[in-house]
């Protein structure tokens, strides 16, 4: 029988019940709920590969539109939320998966109009894969006392979407033809590069990251289901991502990770400063050694290093941090890399490390709030839910966030892409402009273009 407890303070009841499945493909998961659940899925996939989540439907939505106090808005919903269920030791536990948007201040109309400043959701139909054993897990939160019909309709549900799952081939989506590239607001992009590294010069700011956006047309309307599995093939060393809210899907394969918190123990990294791959071992190696020593990317990745541990030493002990940055390397480029880990102090939550830390100045630039202003006034779009916080947190308060970098917002037959690179006093242009083109490489291939075209 499915488990819930009453709160004084709310009438709503969280019914949960949790089964083992014979194990299954979470691609093949997340198809199943194309025809009933389409624009309320998400899926994730951690960098390991060693944690893989699904969500099909909504089985209650928190979100805000708050500036202010949204991190611990969704936070303090949560908890109310978990308060009203009562989870054995056997179930898995209730997940809750979103974002928050780069710059809730941003009002600029975009593509991202109807995304909130914060949005998250808890599947009706949710299932983890972990440590080689797969939990489908079903939640229904509602304010009737008596929902043994509707849990049992969802029960017959569920073994549905497994049965789907396991016995029928995952679709080959066939990717729809590019019939468009739009550079979006490139002279704008140049021209706010060069004004934006004049004012570093000038001391006004350390570093401020500029970004800047494509739009791709295509002949037919594209799958978030293909999207997703393109990615996991594209870039299988980085973590996969797919937020789908109404036609759209924000959807990624992202290198970084912002924070995660298991059992006490909090890991980040400092990613920042990066080159291209090159065409064969020894030119790679030689890009790789130069990134190593080159004083440009060194002082960028080092203001990233110092805010994390700034963060860190402020609400862990036992901090670790390495004292030089190692190497990356993904399908693309290279990236400087250090791990960061601590022990957590206090009671402090998730969302209290994701709101410290977001964004980074690998995403925003150093001082933060004067290079938030910065990029608020000189990019002139809106960056939505790209390069903020995306992840999932569970009813112990145990999860993890990535950032959601190296990604594209699917709208029917439209897609958006999005790249940055952080200006310091040494940047040019020219040499942004060409660290985008790299970073763009990734979705364009597994949305059927390339940067050549």
């Amino acid at each position: 029988m499915p488990n819930t407890t009453g709160q004084n303070k709310s009438t709503l009841r969280f019914y949960t019940e949790t089964i083992e499945v014979s194990r299954m493909s979470a691609h093949a998961f997340f198809e199943a709920g194309e025809d009933y659940y389409k624009g309320k899925r998400f899926f994730w996939q951690n960098k390991e590969k060693t944690f893989t989540l699904v969500g099909l439907g909504h089985a209650y939505v928190l979100s805000n539109d708050l500036e202010k106090n949204r991190y611990s808005d969704i936070a303090q919903k949560w908890d109310d939320l978990c308060a009203c269920s009562l989870i054995e030791k056997a179930d898995v536990s209730p997940i809750l998966f979103g974002g928050f948007s780069f710059d809730p201040s941003n009002n600029i109309s975009s593509e991202w109009n109807s995304f909130p400043s914060s949005f998250f959701a808890v599947a009706t139909f949710q299932l983890v894969i972990q440590d080689d054993q797969a939990f489908v897990s079903i939640h229904h939160i509602t304010e009737e006392e008596d929902s043994s019909a509707a849990f049992e309709r969802l029960r017959i549900e569920r073994d549905t979407l497994i049965h789907t799952a396991q016995v029928k081939e995952l679709k080959v989506h066939k990717k729809p033809q590019l019939l468009q590239r739009e550079d979006r607001l490139k002279e704008e992009y140049l021209s706010a590069v060069e004004t934006v590294t004049e004012r570093i010069r000038n001391k006004e700011v350390n570093k401020v990251v500029i970004g800047r956006s494509l739009k791709l047309t295509f002949d037919d309307i594209f799958s978030p289901s293909t999207a997703i599995y393109n990615a996991s093939m594209e870039q299988p060393e980085s973590y996969l991502f797919g937020l789908e809210k109404e036609d759209k899907t924000f959807f990624g394969a992202t290198p970084e990770r912002l924070v995660k918190l298991e059992n006490g123990k909090v890991e980040s990294a400092g990613l920042a400063g990066s080159v291209r791959r090159g065409k064969d071992q020894v030119e790679d190696k030689k890009l790789g050694d130069a990134l190593l020593s080159d004083n440009k990317n060194l002082m960028e990745h080092e203001y990233v290093v110092q805010m994390i541990r700034k963060v860190f030493e402020q609400y862990c002990e036992q901090v670790k941090i390495p004292a030089r940055p190692k190497l990356m390397k993904i399908r693309d480029i290279q990236h400087l890399f250090t791990p960061i880990e601590g022990k957590i102090k206090g009671s402090s939550s998730l969302f209290e490390f994701v709101e410290a830390m977001h964004p980074t100045p690998a995403l925003g630039g150093e001082p933060r709030q004067e290079a938030i202003e910065i990029i608020r006034e000189s990019e002139q779009m809106n960056r939505g839910y790209y390069a903020a916080p995306i992840g999932w947190v569970n009813a112990e308060g145990d999860g993890e966030f990535a950032v959601g970098i190296r990604s594209a917002l699917i709208e029917n037959q439209y897609a958006y892409l999005y790249a940055g690179g952080g200006l310091v006093s040494e940047s040019t242009s020219f040499e942004e402009f060409e660290e985008t083109r790299v970073k763009f490489r990734p979705m364009l291939r597994t949305l059927g273009g390339n940067m050549n075209d």
